[in-house]
């Protein structure tokens, strides 16, 4: 419970109820704002020590009057010198994923949610100590020296590759700079975290920054609600979308170089009703891997699955949720297949990363450039390869396959659970059955899971029974090396993961070829099971075999594994 300042000094004996009438008075008698605190200290009634302490206990906070220093090398690592100097905040005593921090002020909300932006996965624990000794070890154990003008402007790291000042200019100057440093450390942090996406999402009384790593949504920070007007409309701004539009969802692009990497960062706006939800997916266009053999095969997969892409004609088809690694794959495939002597066509929504040698068209649904409408003019390009970023309704379908029946190669992606549904979404879509086993060579289904992190993966093992009681256990899976007791790994946490215990994500695949005894099957109108069964019958690994793989091989843990399938 909130008690005044005057309350705790009169409880700790500091100063008694004459003192604080005294005090009070002339409080009330000032032409300007000044606090009771600031009043008492002034007449020497109090001193520093006994302020500071009272700020504690009114805020809830711990007083200490000496910083104990722990790990301060690491620490310096990744808290700069400007940024101590600016705010007169040290982050003092790292202790695993505890980390303290001194301030002088137990107001300093917006230096602690930067300090939260800069130290992920670790638990900030503000103490309140003398302004004095916060400087005494700045100035012990930092290299204190003077920072050029030059220096502070580029702070972040990073620069705009779009010339944005005159949508600048539009913009209160007076609230302008703390605006865009906020934007900015969002922005590059979550570079530097290795975040997919960063969501922006107003709430009633507050402001929530979430980053998408790995593939989980972690709570990142909440910035003040008096700035969440200021904050979305400096990425609408950097993104080129009207501001003044705040009714209807909108949609826009930010490039910036950061670090000499250039990140592509799409946009998107919704309104809500607490104000426009933002949502940023960054595209880092210099570590983009489109190699076949580094995304997560198992061999035999990998093997089978380039014999598939070196058919002549017919569908292929990737299918899995959103954000499970599709649309890499097919760059993986366009990218092994594309040569000189064939010309390989796509139409994307949108074109995510640009693939030398290869035409791709962006869909434009609101002026008539669909999928399908794009498909049809990619015919009259004389194509040998053709791919479709996503086959989402019936029309795109049919030309699809009659793109295959006219002797092309068609990739595409669907959204379904595992690959045998597949065939029954096409069903949905009213395409006749022997359409589909005519033209379909095959359907792979794909998800992502989280890398155990390999400096802190912690080994563990599981017996054969225990796997089985989880669904795990299958003789495709399990070989004779991993009879009895099989060797696991748990994820554990460390400063390089972010205390996540999970780094980077690896690809399981479940890939169904289009055999007679499949085609028989669709004909006939089979069932999802009937259809898997056969499939399994024919050398099909599930998605779950495929993940139990991984775990066995010691790079994901079960947990994830069930996460996952």
């Amino acid at each position: 419970m909130y008690k005044p300042i005057g309350k705790i000094l009169i409880e700790k004996n500091i100063i008694d109820d004459e003192d604080l009438d005294k005090a009070l008075k002339l409080q009330k008698k000032s032409s300007v704002e000044v606090k009771l605190g600031q009043i008492l200290l002034k007449k020497g009634t109090i001193s520093e020590e006994d302020l500071q302490d009272a700020l504690a206990a009114q805020y809830n906070f711990e007083y200490i009057s000496k910083i104990d220093v722990k790990n301060i090398d690491v620490i310096k690592q990744r808290t700069s010198l400007k940024f101590v100097q600016k705010y007169r905040i040290i982050p003092y005593h790292l202790d695993k994923l505890n980390l303290k921090v001194a301030l002088s002020d137990p107001l300093q909300l917006h230096p602690l949610d930067e300090l939260r932006l800069l130290w992920i996965g670790y638990k900030i624990t503000p103490v309140i100590t003398l302004e004095s000794e916060i400087l005494r070890v700045i100035n012990n154990y930092y290299e204190v020296k003077e920072s050029s003008a030059t220096e502070m402007e580029s702070e972040e790291g990073f620069e705009f590759l779009e010339d944005i000042q005159d949508l600048r200019d539009s913009v209160d100057l007076a609230n302008e700079a703390p605006i865009i440093k906020m934007v900015n450390v969002i922005l590059s942090n979550a570079v530097n975290q290795r975040a997919s996406d960063i969501h922006i999402e107003p709430q009633e009384k507050e402001l929530l920054v979430r980053y998408r790593i790995d593939g989980m949504l972690h709570k990142i920070l909440n910035p003040p609600k008096s700035i969440q007007s200021g904050i979305i409309s400096r990425v609408k701004i950097m993104s080129n979308l009207n501001i003044a539009e705040t009714r209807l969802p909108q949609d826009g692009r930010i490039k910036i170089r950061f670090g000499g990497k250039d990140i592509d960062i799409r946009v998107s706006t919704l309104p809500t009703q607490f104000g426009e939800r933002i949502v940023m997916r960054l595209l880092n266009k210099s570590e983009s891997n489109f190699d076949i053999d580094s995304i997560g095969f198992e061999k035999q997969v990998r093997v089978d699955y380039e014999k598939l892409i070196k058919n002549p004609n017919g569908i292929i088809l990737i299918t899995g949720p959103t954000g499970s690694g599709k649309t890499s794959t097919l760059y993986a495939s366009l990218e092994r297949i594309n040569n000189e002597n064939t010309n390989i066509i796509t139409v994307e929504d949108p074109v995510e990363y640009q693939i030398s040698g290869i035409g791709q068209i962006q869909a434009r649904p609101k002026i008539g450039l669909t999928f399908a409408e794009g498909l049809r003019s990619i015919l009259r390009q004389d194509p040998d390869i053709i791919m479709v970023g996503e086959i989402r309704d019936e029309e795109t379908a049919r030309v699809a396959i009659q793109s295959a029946l006219t002797g092309h190669l068609v990739f595409s992606t669907l959204h379904t659970n595992d690959a045998p549904s597949a065939i029954s979404r096409l069903l949905d879509m009213n395409i006749e059955p022997y359409l589909i086993s005519a033209t379909c060579r095959g359907f792979m289904a794909q998800r992502l899971v989280r890398r155990l992190c390999p400096k802190c993966k912690k080994k563990n093992s599981i017996s054969m029974p225990e796997l089985k009681k989880l669904g795990l256990i299958s003789p495709a899976a399990i070989t004779a090396k991993t009879a009895g007791k099989i060797s696991i790994y748990k994820a554990e946490g460390c400063d390089d993961c972010m205390g996540t215990g999970y780094k980077g994500r690896v690809g399981i695949y479940e890939l169904l070829f289009v055999n007679d005894k499949i085609r028989e099957l669709i004909v006939k109108n089979a069932s999802i099971d009937e259809l898997k069964t056969a499939a399994i019958k024919s050398g099909m690994m599930t998605l779950r075999e495929a993940a139990l793989r991984k775990v066995v091989d010691g790079q994901t843990c079960l947990e994830e594994a069930l996460r996952v399938t």
